[in-house]
């Protein structure tokens, strides 16, 4: 695969109409009507981590094995001495290559930098990836990321018990001692709490620009946005991403890094 294509512009389906221009007065009157709103949402997202917080647990097999850089460890060598476990279950396409990986996956995973204040809190943050260690750690050494790196490939169906393989996942484990619980798991939109980007775009006057919102007629589109899938928001195809890859690989090209990951697709 080649590192020296061009950073691609997204497609745009440009605005043909803005917000109405008001005097001051009036345009802080409708801040402050919103301003309520906000602030009932941010209560209530409280109260639903409260309740988060008394949900029940589920035990989970400990020893369950994963693959990490120095071979086979277990799950609850994942956390790495700690209390709490957040893991990212990342989506994988066995011999793709860099440009055909989960969109989704990279996006978000691409927010994760500082470890330190999760630390702070007795919690580790690592990725299970679907798919085999090689391939994928070529994958994260490509995007750049530090975060811990596992293959859950040796015990998906253990791990998600029941639950859809393929798709990305946050699952969050708590351990006393040697045993693992699970206690609380993502699935679609749920993943979007790690991710700033769409909370600033939510700020601004066109949004997201996704072609699910519900915006005003004349709001810019771009062409690599969610879809809906029978109501339920998902990844475009590849042929839909301008460039022809994941956003967050635009950078990592520009600055010369390889993304040769070594599968039978490149």
């Amino acid at each position: 695969m080649s590192n020296s294509a061009d950073n691609p512009t997204p497609s745009v389906v440009a605005a043909t109409a803005m917000p109405p221009v008001v005097d001051r007065a009036s345009f802080e009157a409708q801040v402050d009507r919103l301003r309520a709103r906000e602030k009932a949402h941010t209560h209530e997202g409280d109260a639903i981590a409260a309740a988060r917080r008394r949900l029940p647990m589920v035990a989970v097999d400990p020893t369950l094995p994963l693959d990490g850089p120095t071979g086979p460890v277990t799950l609850l060598d994942a956390f790495e001495g700690r209390t709490q476990l957040i893991a990212y279950y990342f989506m994988w396409y066995a011999g793709h290559p860099a440009a055909e990986q989960c969109e989704g996956c990279t996006l978000f995973n691409s927010q994760i930098g500082e470890l330190s204040y999760l630390h702070s809190r007795d919690i580790t943050y690592a990725v299970l990836c679907q798919g085999p260690y090689a391939e994928s750690a070529r994958y994260r050494e490509f995007m750049g990321w530090t975060m811990p790196w596992y293959s859950a490939q040796p015990s998906l169906e253990a791990l998600f018990a029941g639950r859809q393989i393929g798709l990305f996942h946050l699952v969050c484990y708590l351990r006393d001692g040697d045993r693992v619980f699970e206690t609380y798991w993502t699935q679609r939109r749920g993943v979007h709490a790690m991710d700033y980007n769409y909370a600033l775009m939510d700020l601004t006057a066109y949004g997201r620009q996704e072609p699910w919102e519900d915006a005003p007629a004349g709001w810019p589109r771009r062409g690599h946005a969610m879809r809906t899938n029978g109501g339920a928001p998902d990844w475009p195809p590849l042929a839909e991403w301008p460039g022809g890859r994941p956003t967050a690989q635009w950078p990592r090209l520009a600055a010369g890094h390889p993304d040769d990951l070594g599968g039978t697709g490149q």
